[in-house]
Parts: C-alpha cells; sequence; structure tokens
C-alpha cells in the first residue's frame, strides 16, 4: 500500500537516514540514492490542526547521471512506492545531492 503523501511527517523519514531509496528512471535504469538528512524546516506553534509541519529530505545519489528536476519514483523497504520531486542542488566528490520538500 502507497502512503498519502500528506500523511508523511519528518519523523516518519528521520528513521530512514542511512536507508536506500531505488530510483527508476523511464528507460529501465536504477539508480540507488541514499537518504543522508531529513529535517524540519520550521514549526507551527501549536500546529494541532492537519496541516504538517513542512521538512526537507536530502539525498545522495551517483555522481552520473545528474537527473533534472522532477517527480521521479522512488521505492523504499519502509515506505513501499512514493512518487516525489527531486531538485538537484549540487555535487561534489561523494555524488550528487537531491533535495524534496514537503509542505
Amino acid at each position: 500500500m502507497e502512503p498519502m503523501l500528506d500523511r508523511l511527517v519528518v519523523a516518519m523519514f528521520a528513521e530512514q537516514v542511512g536507508k536506500t531509496f531505488r530510483l527508476h528512471l523511464a528507460e529501465g535504469t536504477v539508480l540507488d540514492l541514499v537518504l543522508v538528512e531529513a529535517r524540519t524546516l520550521s514549526t507551527r506553534p501549536g500546529n494541532t490542526g492537519p496541516r504538517r509541519d513542512p521538512f526537507s529530505l536530502l539525498f545522495l545519489g551517483p555522481k552520473a547521471p545528474v537527473l533534472p528536476q522532477r517527480i521521479y519514483p522512488l521505492e523504499n523497504e519502509a515506505f513501499g512506492r512514493l512518487e516525489i520531486f527531486l531538485v538537484p542542488i549540487g555535487a561534489d566528490a561523494g555524488g550528487v545531492k537531491y533535495e524534496a520538500i514537503f509542505n
């Protein structure tokens, strides 16, 4: 069962830091992205309503290919398949970093 994106919260992803998310591209290529950070962006004082606090996920992928920003299907043991909008935010010797923001 695929979790609804609007029900996901940062604590769920914090448990997955260091774990691999498999990204399946249309042409059959599979890339492994490692979740390296899950952090809250801000908190809403007294947030008891249906809206979650916004959060950011940071993934590290291989040096190539560098993926353009768009929605990608990611699979992980804990979540199953999620479709997440990823934005490349930088590259270094370790690989390419991608960020996903949840509002």
